[in-house]
């Protein structure tokens, strides 16, 4: 009996670590997929267990990363799909940087996700549908980018899941109307956004 408790508990754990390694895995693919002249990032050592030491990283207590804080960093690369597979992560801020590049589809992963906080960077291209998977998010913010096209359907529903308390879009490229029915009647928002010169 010993011996089958002994086994479990090496598996869980072993589960555990390789969660954390690719949580280190996929943060560290983002540290060098961006430049980083202040060193904010220097303490994300990719050979340590998990990144629940490194600086601008929390966890829970089992060690998973559920909050990333890089805003006013002034890191300049493009975001990578590798985020995605953050399972755990409430809090993605990387605001007021220079990123720039595409907003990768699979952060539609993180459906535990509390608040976007992508605003005042370089991002261009689309708004993924696949945000619209976001169903716990309280706060987006993607303001202050190069964001084209319309908002997708599925990221407006979003507002219908109710949890939804602010999603920031202005000083885009984007246009589009937004439609919400709501108890007191049918309203009719219209973003149209001029092109930045």
């Amino acid at each position: 009996m010993r011996f089958i408790a002994l086994v479990f508990l090496v598996g869980a754990l072993a589960i555990i670590a390789v969660e954390c390694n690719s949580e280190g895995d996929a943060l560290n693919a983002f540290k060098t997929n961006v430049a980083d002249p202040n060193n904010v990032l220097q303490s994300w050592d990719p050979t340590l267990v998990n990144p629940c030491t490194w600086f601008h990283v929390t966890c829970n207590s089992q060690n998973s990363v559920v909050r990333v804080d890089l805003g006013d960093a002034s890191l300049s690369g493009s975001l990578v799909p590798q985020l995605g597979m953050l399972n755990n992560l409430q809090y993605l801020q990387i605001q007021s940087n220079s990123i720039s590049g595409a907003i990768p589809s699979e952060l539609g992963n993180l459906t535990k996700l509390v608040s976007l906080g992508l605003e005042n960077n370089k991002l261009s291209g689309l708004i993924p549908s696949s945000l619209g998977n976001l169903k716990s998010l309280r706060w987006m913010r993607l303001n202050s980018n190069k964001l084209s096209g319309e908002i997708p359907i599925s990221v407006l529903k979003l507002v219908l899941w109710g949890n939804l308390q602010l999603m920031n879009v202005s000083d885009n490229k984007l246009a589009g109307t937004v439609r919400h029915t709501n108890k007191t009647g049918f309203a009719i928002t219209t973003i149209v956004q001029d092109f930045k010169a």
